[in-house]
């Protein structure tokens, strides 16, 4: 087993120096009946009887367990040593996610409790530590899954045995790196960065935790590819403080430092609060891009330009390690490879992506549609579960610039009954105004594909593999509204179209098979020059007409389904140059 896998920072955007990663070996049990807490296991007295390579969840190879079935109850257990670098400080313990309900307990003393399979939760562990000489630390964790309840916000994972059509492998437990930080009593605790490409300023709002002395100050120094560009120090009176920085800089006109897909352009900022007595208290590096994204005059824009996106679905499974990306490198290759063929962008699809695919796509230029894993079914308690993780979730990803889009609904799945049942309305709608609280910068989208209510764009999943059929139904605004390609009404009633950008956010998925994998998709191709022309007639008819983006399915083959543009392995079925062309709309048939 590797010792430290996945070792990179896994949040690049709120970068501190002191810091541990510990991904690796813990020890490992599974808990069928339920009895690890009446046992005492939580005292991290009694050693667990396996091994499990963190982060990957149990049911994948990478952990070393590659164990599918149901086993709803799992527990971790580590020791660990500080180093004397951590000494005087308090230490915050991080997992990135999850999944579903986590307890943690450091030296037998309950630490945290967390709902949510996606999203990332902390705890000061500080006062529970033992003094340095009296002994290993000890770290167990209780993860409790609910494989069979459809009420669970999921995603893709599936709720009976075996994986099957669009449903995939669950994941259990820890999937996302765990680790320590050493921080101040008082010390940051979260940035929005909002950016204003009209005014030319950026918004930095900041939270403070802890005691706020007197003459406390917060001083943050922005710099693009290394040369400054602004500076400004500011009082912190109270646990949030704002403040909008000019940057003075270049504007549009092919001189300007915007971001977008195709000039992925970042600032720096390193942030330095300091006591009264000029102490620094803590540093924090972070990031930002100056992009806009907005319906203007019902066209969708990027930095106030109308911009055709050529989105590709990305499921984010890997063969071995399920969820959780077997490498940093694996992740920035899954970017560059969509890039390679042509996309501008990619919709994450019912997942909430770890962050180091959210830096690659900060970094190297690709946009990203942010979109929950949801239930399938819906209950009163689900609702509570769904909008605290997705509120999570927003919080998390709000100060990347790479993120376009929310979708907190796909294809009413958690809401099945939307289109007559009010409360399952009420539900969608109150998922929109909540993410449009949160965030008033990015559109969003009530419910991806079909029965939609208030939404911002007005986007449809049509598999339809006929190119005639496809150019007709999207000639016009009239005839691709008035089109049920799933057999559901796009809208629902009461919500009708009121001029929305148009989008294909699901369509293609064609299956092609080129390796010993077996599967299916929505249409079949039997060569590379029949799969190459049936790509170009789903697409093609796309780039003209009403429509002002799509979304292909999908990037890659996922378990069961072989429609991905590369197999699971990551083989392009095609030259790279082809898909390219046909996405493009270069290609030429015959």
């Amino acid at each position: 087993m590797a010792e430290q896998p996945r070792a990179e920072h896994p949040r690049p955007q709120f970068y501190r120096e002191a810091w541990i990663n510990l991904n690796g070996e813990w020890e490992f049990q599974f808990d069928d009946a339920g009895e690890g807490e009446s046992l005492g296991w939580q005292r991290g007295e009694t050693e667990l009887g396996r091994r499990i390579v963190v982060p990957f969840a149990p049911q994948s190879k990478l952990s070393g367990i590659a164990e599918p079935g149901f086993h709803d109850i799992v527990w971790y257990r580590r020791e660990l040593e500080l180093p004397e670098a951590f000494a005087g400080k308090r230490i915050l313990l991080h997992f990135g996610a999850v999944d579903y309900e986590a307890s943690v307990w450091v030296n037998g003393a309950l630490v945290v409790r967390h709902e949510g399979g996606h999203t990332p939760f902390r705890a000061d562990i500080t006062d529970a530590l033992r003094a340095a000489g009296d002994g290993p630390q000890r770290l167990v964790v209780r993860a409790a899954d609910y494989s069979r309840d459809v009420t669970l916000p999921r995603g893709k994972q599936y709720w009976k045995e075996d994986s099957a059509s669009i449903f995939y492998t669950r994941t259990t437990g820890i999937w996302q790196t765990v680790w320590l930080e050493a921080v101040e009593a008082t010390r940051l605790d979260r940035i929005k960065l909002t950016p204003d490409i009209d005014a030319d300023r950026i918004e930095l709002r900041s939270w403070v935790k802890g005691p706020l002395p007197d003459g406390l100050t917060l001083r943050a120094d922005i710099s693009f590819e290394g040369e400054p560009v602004a500076s400004d120090t500011f009082s912190v009176r109270r646990g949030e403080e704002s403040r909008a920085i000019a940057l003075g800089d270049f504007s549009d006109h092919g001189l300007g430092r915007w971001w977008s897909p195709e000039k992925p352009q970042l600032y720096d900022v390193a942030l330095r609060l300091v006591d009264g007595d000029g102490k620094t208290l803590d540093e924090v590096q972070s990031y930002f891009g100056m992009r806009k994204i907005s319906v203007e005059s019902g066209r969708l824009c990027l930095n106030n330009r109308p911009y055709f996106m050529r989105l590709v679905l990305d499921q984010g499974y890997f063969p071995d390690g399920n969820l959780t990306p077997p490498s940093d490198e694996a992740i920035r290759r899954d970017v560059e490879l969509t890039k390679d063929m042509g996309f501008n962008g990619a919709r994450k699809h019912q997942k909430l992506e770890d962050p180091r695919y959210l830096y690659w796509c900060d970094r190297l230029g690709l946009l990203v549609w942010g979109e929950a894993a949801n239930a399938y079914a819906y209950s009163e308690e689900y609702v509570g579960r769904f909008t605290r993780e997705w509120q999570e979730s927003v919080e998390r990803d709000y100060n990347h610039p790479c993120l376009v889009a929310w979708v907190p609904l796909n294809e009413s799945w958690g809401v099945p009954n939307i289109a007559v049942d009010k409360r399952q309305q009420q539900h969608a709608l109150a998922m929109y105004h909540l993410t449009k609280s949160l965030d008033a910068t990015r559109p969003v989208v009530s419910n991806d594909g079909w029965e939609m209510v208030r939404t911002d764009l007005f986007n449809i999943h049509d598999y339809e593999w006929r190119r005639g059929v496809l150019e007709r139904r999207y000639a016009t605004a009239e005839s691709a509204v008035a089109a049920s390609p799933a057999g559901r009404v796009l809208a629902v009633d009461g919500f009708p179209y009121e001029g929305q950008p148009i989008l294909v956010t699901e369509f293609g998925g064609i299956a092609y098979k080129k390796s010993d994998w077996e599967g299916w998709g929505y249409s079949g191709a039997s060569s590379d020059e029949d799969f190459a022309e049936r790509l170009d007639n789903v697409i093609s008819p796309l780039a003209g007409g009403v429509v002002q983006g799509w979304c292909y399915t999908q990037l890659t083959d996922v378990e069961q389904e072989i429609n991905g543009l590369l197999t699971y392995d990551r083989q392009p079925k095609l030259p790279l140059e082809t898909i390219r062309a046909i996405v493009e709309g270069r290609y030429a048939q015959g």
